[in-house]
């Protein structure tokens, strides 16, 4: 199979785990899930899908040299993802507050009920190491240091709207020292750090995001209230869900549907504060035959990390 990625260019797979996999129901699901959460029709920017990322993901780990299990937990890391992705947060736990772990937290129960564990065992993988994140550190890793996910799932929004001409040259820049992703200059490693902050201030915790979000999940949460929607509804994908949503008569459900497919979208505010979870990155840089971190040699870096860490305390009241 040959993937032509719109962040990494052709890449052929061979081995037959990656091959099934890509081949599965709950894979092949992610390609009607939306990465940024709200749906392109209600939202302010173009998504684009979990599968994207998540083959992204295993891409980029095999770029940079990972082992095939390592690889097929990238692929897989998201694969419990519920229809609109973060939104679920705010549905089903509290993304309001800054917390966006839902789906982990139904991860090993989610995969353990589709077709993956059969697969899994038909090439001789531990299905119980894959759904151990700490065994791969290449593709996660807690904030601030880099990982194959927090690195993709970047360098795709830098690619779609934010900063396309410097994709390349991130990508040329990353290197795998001892398990661990770095940069292999400084430069590199500040560009791509501080445009991961522009993508917190300017998306990720900026406004309107926030109100698409809090607008969004209120219809779903009315829906829930009044059994339009399911929990269950959740782990189908968006084409299911919306397909009740939007065929409901519901009075808010409509009348909120209809705001959010307003540009530029202004409303009265509630006066609710939101406090977006604070993605950011510190990379690790290896130069001089040691691995520093960008902070540890840039005060540029150090001071405007600061900055943004102050503004998003602030939170946003919509």
């Amino acid at each position: 199979m040959v993937i032509n990625d719109k962040v990494y260019g052709k890449i052929q797979i061979t081995e037959p785990v990656l091959l099934e996999l890509l081949k599965s129901p709950s894979i092949l699901r992610l390609k009607n899930i939306s990465q940024y959460g709200v749906p392109d029709k209600y939202y302010c920017l173009k998504n684009f899908s979990r599968y994207e990322h998540s083959v992204g993901v295993m891409i980029l780990l095999r770029k940079l040299g990972a082992t095939v299990e390592e690889q097929t937990a990238g692929l897989l890391h998201d694969v419990s993802v519920l229809a609109f992705s973060h939104v679920t947060d705010w549905v089903f736990g509290n993304g309001r507050k800054g917390i966006e772990d839902y789906h982990d937290s139904i991860h090993e129960v989610f995969v353990k009920n589709t077709e993956i564990p059969a697969i899994l065992k038909k090439h001789g993988f531990s299905l119980n190491r894959l759904l151990d994140d700490g065994n791969f550190s290449l593709l996660e890793k807690p904030i601030p240091d880099l990982c194959a996910d927090r690195v993709d799932y970047s360098l795709r929004e830098f690619e779609a709207w934010l900063n396309p001409k410097f994709v390349k040259k991130a990508t040329e820049a990353l290197a795998n020292h001892n398990g661990e992703m770095v940069f292999t200059d400084s430069k590199t490693a500040f560009i791509f750090a501080s445009n991961f902050l522009e993508l917190q201030a300017r998306h990720w915790g900026a406004y309107e995001p926030l109100l698409r979000y809090h607008l969004f999940s209120n219809a779903l949460k009315t829906a829930i209230d009044k059994k339009i929607l399911l929990e269950k509804d959740f782990y189908e994908d968006e084409k299911f869900v919306l397909k009740k949503l939007e065929n409901t008569k519901d009075k808010f459900i409509q009348e909120t549907l209809k705001t959010l497919k307003r540009k530029n979208l202004k409303v009265a505010k509630s006066g609710e504060k939101i406090i977006k979870k604070f993605r950011h990155v510190d990379p690790k840089i290896f130069v001089d035959g040691k691995v520093v971190k960008l902070s540890e040699i840039s005060p540029r870096f150090a001071k405007l990390l600061q900055k943004h860490k102050d503004i998003n305390k602030k939170g946003e009241i919509l």
